[in-house]
């Protein structure tokens, strides 16, 4: 949709009652082209290949690189002083700006750093904290004149720190601040189940942590994984109804996938389309993916499976992925962070299926050096 809108302007401004006009049609899709590069630049810099340098500076100045095309824009409408391209200039700049200032004014809380997440921290940093901070703009670590260290944390209208970046590349603990909101992200999707009657259990890395860390986040979560059954009394169309429904009454930003049977929930306030496109440019988010399972059999076998794969999870009869009904129901409940909830019956043998050994740790969404240099904390940390 988003290329189509792109498509559609560059050819309002192009085209008159004249006919083409190729000067326009150059400034006006150049000009988008390059606006459209750097806000791409964030989510590009993690696709997997050689290092690019010009790539990684514009992420990692992605909050006001788009103001850089104010000079440029100035120019072209000197050039072509056509009122439909000014339009578009103007336009466009205004989005820039308001993206800029939706960063600023919103200061969350300041969290203390110390433990595991200090020691990660540290380890990575090489100890020269002040150095990596502004190595790799980490606007968020404050080193205070005692010796202590905070992270002056996200908030909930603020944009959420960006987490692909500090926990998949640099190989930090997920924020202080982020666990918290995605524990509350949690609660919200798991309180909508639980009223609606809905047979739902935690899944994925979030049932890792419940049952290798003892109830915790996994140091380096980025997300929370719940899983819900379809059945008779609890549809699709419910479920989506349901939670886009409370959702939106919340604040929750709601993504619906019908061909793959999953929804995710984000913390990021919702935005209208065409701007969704400008998620690309948070390096991450605070998410909660709710996946949903069916009835069926596999060599006469009642297993529960889902359309998408999840770890190792083996291939049913039907193309589906999925595992024997008896591992999951009835569900029983863990502790997970300070909670009861819902968990499949056997959590152990779930996990087994997904990952194997689970109880070595592996991070397999960190960069491979950043993941070598913490190993050996993260092996102690969860003995």
């Amino acid at each position: 949709m988003t290329a189509a809108l792109a498509l559609a302007t560059v050819a309002y401004v192009s085209f008159s009652p004249q006919g083409l006009n190729l000067l326009a049609l150059a400034l006006a899709g150049g000009f988008i082209a390059c606006l459209f590069g750097i806000i791409a630049t964030p989510a590009i810099a993690f696709e997997p290949g050689a290092p690019r340098p010009f790539v990684e500076f514009l992420a990692k100045h992605g909050e006001y690189a788009g103001l850089w095309m104010v000079p440029p824009a100035i120019l072209a409408g000197y050039v072509l002083p056509d009122a439909r391209l000014l339009g578009l200039l103007v336009t466009a700049m205004a989005i820039e700006l308001v993206w800029f200032l939706r960063g600023r004014g919103t200061e969350g809380r300041s969290y203390p750093l110390e433990g595991h997440d200090l020691q990660v921290l540290q380890t990575q940093a090489n100890s020269k904290l002040a150095s990596f901070a502004q190595q790799h703009s980490i606007k968020e670590l404050k080193l205070l004149p005692n010796g202590d260290v905070h992270w002056l944390g996200c908030s909930k209208t603020s944009l959420p720190c960006p987490l692909n970046h500090y926990i998949h590349r640099l190989g930090l603990n997920t924020p202080p601040c982020c666990r918290e909101h995605i524990a509350d992200l949690g609660q919200f999707v798991m309180r909508c189940l639980q009223d609606m009657g809905a047979i739902h259990w935690i899944d994925g890395g979030t049932l890792l942590g419940a049952v290798r860390e003892n109830g915790a986040l996994l140091a380096w979560e980025d997300d929370i994984d719940v899983s819900v059954l379809l059945d008779d009394d609890m549809t699709w169309e419910t479920l989506c109804t349901t939670i886009s429904r409370r959702g939106s009454e919340d604040g929750y930003y709601i993504d619906i996938f019908d061909d793959k049977g999953f929804l995710t929930v984000s913390f990021d306030p919702p935005q209208p389309r065409p701007f969704r496109w400008e998620r690309n440019r948070m390096r991450g988010e605070i998410r909660l993916d709710l996946v949903t399972f069916r009835h069926a059999t596999n060599d006469d076998h009642p297993v529960l499976e889902r359309k998408l794969l999840k770890g190792a999870m083996p291939v049913m009869q039907s193309g589906w992925h999925g595992m024997p009904t008896e591992i999951i129901l009835p569900t029983s409940t863990i502790n997970f962070l300070g909670s009861d909830i819902p968990s499949p019956n056997r959590p152990e043998a779930y996990l087994e299926i997904l990952y194997g050994n689970f109880r070595s740790v592996e991070l397999t969404y960190v960069d491979k050096n950043a993941a070598k240099v913490r190993a050996d904390i993260d092996q102690e940390h969860v003995k």
